[in-house]
Formats: structure tokens, sequence, C-alpha cells
């Protein structure tokens, strides 16, 4: 049986680039492909954070390396491509949101907000889906947000930029999968991570939230190691173009 899973979803020989990989989320599924066999290069703006997070990963006995970069400047989004190893899976995680509200939305908000999340996903992909098209097998996948497909409160170019990297998906799965390159996106649901710390910090409306997924409770970034490494196996070799909900139901509720 442990041969059988290793063959499905072991990672071992394949490397991995996962952007935002410093905390949260993208932190989590970096250490999750780490101990699948991936090596695994965290990028992210906080470079003391992110060699913490490598050097988590080597001490547990997992390969890898880190790179600091501004996913928001195009420039920085080059260098970061030129000097990290090929890989054979991308994961964009890296994100911002901006909470105004929307008619106090700046032009330089919206284009921070767009810049990192949708972008950087573009630029990256058209760096390294080619190549992993060439190859004939690769993984890109997106963390997206229940906001890619309804509409929050003070979260305007956060909603549209997650919804834009949504038909990304589509367009790059389109684009690269009969050359073995699978495309998808994750969505969570409402996680605790940094980003929604101030939302957290209020118990009753922490708790409204978690009334409303199916299983009754908001998610923790534990949650997305499985699904992460699922997608970015062999096992996901016909799943492509895909967003899956990883919400405990919040989004059917």
């Amino acid at each position: 049986m442990r041969d059988f899973l290793i063959d499905l979803f072991g990672l071992s020989g394949r490397t991995a680039l996962v952007t935002g990989a410093s905390s949260g989320i993208g932190r989590e599924i970096a250490e999750g492909l780490a101990r699948a066999g991936a090596r695994v290069v965290l990028a992210g703006r906080d470079a003391d954070r992110l060699r913490e997070a490598a050097e988590g990963i080597q001490r547990a006995g997992g390969t890898a390396e880190w790179a600091a970069a501004d996913l928001g400047d195009r420039s920085a989004v080059a260098r970061l491509a030129e000097a990290v190893p090929e890989p054979d899976i991308l994961v964009n995680s890296a994100a911002v949101n901006i909470r105004p509200p929307l008619p106090e939305l700046t032009t330089a908000q919206w284009d921070e907000t767009i810049a990192v999340n949708l972008t950087a996903p573009f630029l990256l992909g058209q760096r390294f889906g080619p190549a992993m098209a060439a190859r004939g097998w690769g993984r890109i996948i997106h963390l997206l947000s229940q906001q890619a497909v309804r509409a929050y409160g003070n979260s305007g170019a956060y909603g549209a930029a997650k919804a834009g990297l949504a038909g990304l998906t589509r367009s790059q799965a389109e684009a690269w999968s009969a050359h073995g390159v699978c495309v998808n996106a994750i969505a969570p649901g409402i996680v605790r991570t940094p980003m929604t710390s101030a939302l957290a910090a209020d118990p009753h409306r922490w708790a409204q939230l978690a009334g409303r997924t199916m299983v009754g409770r908001t998610s923790e970034v534990a949650d997305f190691t499985g699904v992460a490494v699922f997608l970015a196996s062999r096992a996901a070799d016909y799943i492509t173009g895909q967003t899956i909900f990883v919400d405990g139901g919040f989004s059917v509720a």
C-alpha cells in the first residue's frame, strides 16, 4: 500500500515554486509539498520569515530554498523567475487585500491589488508554463477566494482580481493541458491567516462565520495541505481548469 500511495501522490524529483510562502496558506502548502518529496522554493516579501520557513522544512528532512521578491513589482517578478530553479509545480499564493469601501478605492490601491493577485500569476505562468509544456508535465495551482464568485464589502479590487484569476486558470488550462500541464485553483473559505487576523479578533463575528459552514467551523491552514499535494501529484493527471472549494461547505450552504 505504501508504494502505491507514494507512486500516486509522491513528488520526489519535482521542484515546486510557492509564492506567498512566508506565512498562512502558502507556507502550509510549501511544507506539505516538501513532505511529499518535492524540492521547494519559497518566495515572498519577508526575507526573515522565508528563511525561517525554509529552515523549518530543512530540519524536518525536506529540501527548501527561498527567494525574497515583491510580487507587485514586475521587474522583481522577472528577477525571481530567472533566479529560481525551473519548477515543475507553480503555486501562486501571494496576495494582498486592501480594504477601503469601493467608492474610496484609489487607482494606486487598485493597481497594487491587481499586480500581486493577478498580474504576478500571469507573468510567472508565461515564464514557466511553456517550459512545463515542452517537458510534457507540469502543475500550476492558484489560490482564489470566495470573492471570486461573490461580493464582499470593502474588498472590491481583491474580488475582481480573484475573479480574474479564476479566468486565468481556465485560460492557462486551455493553453497547456494537452501538453501535460494541469492548471487548477483552490478557493478557501473563512480561514485563520494573518490576512484575516482583524476579523478573527472578533469572537462573535468569527463564530457567526463558522456557523455558516456545513461542518460548523472555520478553516485552518492545515486544511489545504492535502488538496495541494493531490493537485500537484500524478493523481490529478486528468483534472484541469477547475476551481476546488475547500470551505467546509460555506459556498453552498
